[in-house]
């Protein structure tokens, strides 16, 4: 067992390791500590030979609301290269996630909104109940989802992302799997991540992390300079009236000037 304040990291007999999101008080919202623990997990993770597969997961009724109000409020303070600095670890931590040399994954419930959907995106197998909410609301505050915008689109497809990128409505598990963000919808998460695992564990541990990279080059991976644009797209938002206006009107719970 592994020490986090925000995660929690155990390996099972089977080299299984369980990576549970751990602010069920918040809805698994992230803040910068469970950024840093995640990148940090992902890690250990990578480089433990005895971890076979990594499954995410998290504790309480929502899998992840997105960004902690308050991380979100300390962004609305920073300057520009405070901003890029927070964008910048988020997407580091994502790539990690995204680029780990062994099967991912997500056993999903209740909701799943904005960074939420950043961690579905950068698994390998996504399994969800069927009564699950799924958003990204970054345009109802006036800004763009940026940080997640490369694992996202290339999760989905730049059809089914432009179907959610910039509407902010929600969609439930059926949607999303239609979508291509979800593999599996089921009532049963604990039994499908079970079948999903004891298939992992017939295969070869190298051979499953070479098919694996074999994926990610054939797809063209994701570039820096799509991550680096990305960020400082988002920077740009974040700076933009508009984004003023929604974010305080977002902390003062009322609508901005475009909602209707």
């Amino acid at each position: 067992m592994h020490e986090f304040q925000t995660i929690i990291l155990d390996i099972d007999e089977f080299g299984i390791a369980n990576l549970t999101l751990n602010r069920p008080d918040k809805h698994n919202a992230m803040n910068a500590e469970m950024i840093a623990e995640l990148s940090q997990a992902a890690q250990l993770c990578e480089f433990d030979p005895t971890i076979r597969a990594v499954v995410l997961r998290a504790n309480g009724k929502s899998f992840c609301a997105g960004g902690d109000l308050a991380w979100m409020r300390a962004q609305a303070n920073a300057d520009r290269s405070g901003k890029v600095k927070e964008a910048s670890a988020l997407s580091s931590m994502l790539l990690d996630l995204y680029k780990l040399p062994k099967p991912l994954i997500a056993v999903v419930q209740g909701a799943a909104y904005g960074g939420g959907i950043g961690l579905m995106s950068v698994c390998d197998i996504v399994l969800a109940d069927p009564k699950c909410k799924f958003s990204l609301t970054e345009t109802k505050l006036g800004l763009i989802p940026a940080t997640i915008g490369p694992f996202v689109v290339k999760r989905l497809g730049e059809g089914a992302a432009r179907q959610i990128f910039f509407t902010g409505k929600l969609f439930d598990g059926l949607e999303a799997q239609q979508f291509g963000l979800v593999s599996s919808v089921t009532d049963n998460l604990e039994q499908a991540a079970a079948t999903e695992i004891k298939s992992i564990l017939k295969t070869a541990p190298q051979a499953s992390a070479r098919a694996k990279a074999l994926c990610l080059k054939l797809s063209g991976g994701i570039s820096q300079d799509d991550i680096d644009h990305s960020i400082e797209a988002l920077a740009d938002a974040w700076e933009s009236d508009e984004a003023q206006h929604g974010i305080s009107s977002f902390f003062a719970q009322s609508k901005p000037d475009w909602a209707k």
